[in-house]
């Protein structure tokens, strides 16, 4: 099968990995992605995966209680472990071979992230799962979903997500919201559209790293976006082919 993209970063929040629940990792969600991503690798494709942690941990409601921030955010760092491994497992009996690289040492649950070393396992065909976040607080798994992905030369930023792209409104609650095919990176800052952080979306700018949303719940979606379908939101500089 031919893919316009040769390697990608998938970014993966927590949630995604609960499925309908309200928490935790729901097995039959996680064996669907892993299925899908080692469908990806057997046809060539070398995928980064950034995951984040709010199915097990998410810090703000602690932290608007009195938690400190830095102590939250580490927290969070550490269920990002706890959701890559899972994934790492996954893959495995997807038949994939996978590599969990952490921002922060993990002891021999982990190996320490290099971007070179990325690169190599990637190369091999092995699929490289970025735990951990930036390995620093105030950062978010989006922003380093964007900085892992520039690092590693991704041509593409895949951001996985419960509906079907960027909508002017959450179209959960708002069922005839906007939504919009195609987008400029300073159109999402500026109009405030919360896909992902400000700090993640100007890395992609001034990097020139295009950006997918599109709907990790429907099946062979994701297939599609590698292959070149124009599904979900596109985010790239005006212009650009």
């Amino acid at each position: 099968m031919t893919h316009r993209y040769r390697r990608i970063l998938l970014k993966l929040s927590g949630e995604a990995l609960a499925g309908g629940g309200d928490g935790g990792i729901d097995a039959a969600v996680l064996a669907r992605i892993s299925g899908e991503i080692g469908e990806l690798v057997r046809d060539g494709v070398e995928v980064g995966l950034v995951i984040g942690g709010g199915n097990i941990f998410r810090g703000s409601e602690l932290v608007a209680a009195g938690l400190d921030r830095v102590t939250g955010d580490q927290m969070g760092m550490l269920a990002t472990v706890i959701n890559a491994l899972a994934l790492q497992s996954a893959l495995n009996t997807a038949g994939c071979v996978a590599r969990v690289l952490s921002a922060f040492p993990a002891g021999t649950l982990t190996e320490p992230f290099d971007h070179r070393r990325a690169v190599a396992h990637l190369a091999s065909g092995e699929v490289v799962i970025f735990a951990a976040g930036t390995g620093n607080p105030f950062f978010t798994t989006d922003s380093a979903a964007s900085l892992r992905a520039i690092e590693i030369g991704a041509d593409v930023l895949i951001k996985a997500t419960k509906v079907d792209g960027i909508y002017a409104a959450d179209p959960v609650k708002q069922p005839d919201a906007e939504h919009y095919p195609e987008l400029t990176y300073d159109e999402v800052i500026t109009r405030r559209l919360a896909v992902m952080d400000t700090t993640a979306v100007v890395l992609c700018r001034d990097h020139r790293l295009p950006l997918r949303v599109m709907n990790i719940n429907r099946p062979g979606a994701l297939q599609a976006v590698v292959r070149g379908d124009d599904i979900g939101t596109l985010v790239r500089e005006g212009g650009e082919k």
